[in-house]
């Protein structure tokens, strides 16, 4: 039953980081173009589907909530400040992406705004999870460290970093479902920020070893653990290609890889660990019989919710235009 929640969540946090991860990326990016026409189609590559991809940070708060708690209240203690900056981004980008049709003078506000907020709930979560792979200070499985703990050079670097791949996803979406001006730029941003996002995960994979011995012993003493890295080492080489060859198909499927690689890796290297080396899953399970009870909504909701994710995009698939009419 712990697995079985344990799955539930990873699954709703890799869909939450794939799905909007790429349209905080476009949010990122909306901020770097200026001609009214092209934000149009940027808008319009993600206008469907921006709400329902916000639904899996819930479930993945829900889950941990339930399923989780000693994690849940451990996290919320340390990142109380971040987690506010984040929710703070998410609904400015929200309000922003409906209020700039309903006005012209002050549309450049509600632009600056949309822009802002993604690249703020973007940023905030890469230093969570910078802060989260640093360490946090426990003492009597207490937090006990302060409001800014999460507010180091790492953390913060981190933070830059899935920014960097967010934005990423987000141009490899673009490319997918734009065409024209919009689609050329996009495809030229690959290259930089695919740079980029090695530059990081480089920096933060070495980080992790050096800091925590213990992974560099397991990862030296369990080989078949670079099963990820060589995954996402393929994913690069066959974006790498792609790019070349302007194909709009593959770029983001082999991001969307490289993430996954790179979550992979960073579970394997802190297992059986929930939070790094200071409460385990067996430690921050909930009892079995409430985790029993719950699982009954999980079998109808979670299907249900994968259902209308895969019927939404199905509905919308296919490329967008510049067009000024609302979604």
């Amino acid at each position: 039953m712990i697995m079985f929640w344990v799955a539930l969540l990873t699954i709703s946090i890799l869909m939450y980081v794939l799905l909007d991860g790429f349209d905080l990326g476009v949010g990122i990016l909306f901020g770097l173009t200026r001609e009214e026409s092209e934000r149009r189609a940027m808008l319009a590559a993600v206008a469907p589907v921006w709400d329902g991809n916000e639904t899996w940070l819930v479930v993945a708060g829900v889950t941990l909530w339930g399923a989780f708690p000693p994690v849940y209240a451990a996290l919320l203690s340390a990142f109380y400040l971040p987690v506010i900056f984040m929710l703070l981004g998410l609904i400015l980008r929200g309000v922003a992406f409906e209020f700039r049709n309903k006005t012209q003078r002050l549309q450049w506000v509600w632009d600056v705004s949309f822009s802002a907020g993604s690249l703020v709930a973007a940023f905030m979560q890469g230093t969570m999870v910078g802060s989260l792979v640093e360490g946090l200070p426990f003492v009597q499985g207490e937090y006990a460290g302060g409001e800014f703990h999460w507010f180091t050079p790492f953390a913060l670097s981190c933070g830059v970093g899935l920014c960097i791949g967010y934005s990423l996803l987000g141009a490899c979406w673009l490319v997918r479902k734009c065409e024209g001006e919009v689609r050329d730029i996009a495809r030229r941003r690959i290259q930089t920020l695919s740079l980029g996002l090695l530059a990081f995960l480089l920096w933060v994979f070495g980080h992790a070893l050096v800091e925590h011995l213990a992974i560099l012993h397991r990862w030296i003493e369990l080989p078949y653990l670079f099963v990820f890295p060589a995954i996402g080492v393929i994913a690069a080489g066959v974006l790498g290609v792609s790019v070349v060859r302007h194909n709009d198909y593959w770029p983001f499927h082999m991001v969307a890889l490289i993430f996954l690689s790179a979550f992979g890796t960073l579970a394997l290297s802190f297992w059986p660990y929930m939070i790094p080396f200071q409460i385990t899953i067996q430690q921050a399970a909930a009892p079995e019989s409430s985790l029993a009870f719950m699982s009954w909504g999980a079998i109808f909701v979670f299907p249900l919710m994968l259902l209308y994710t895969l019927v939404g995009y199905r509905v919308f698939r296919g490329r967008v235009d510049n067009t000024p009419a609302h979604y």
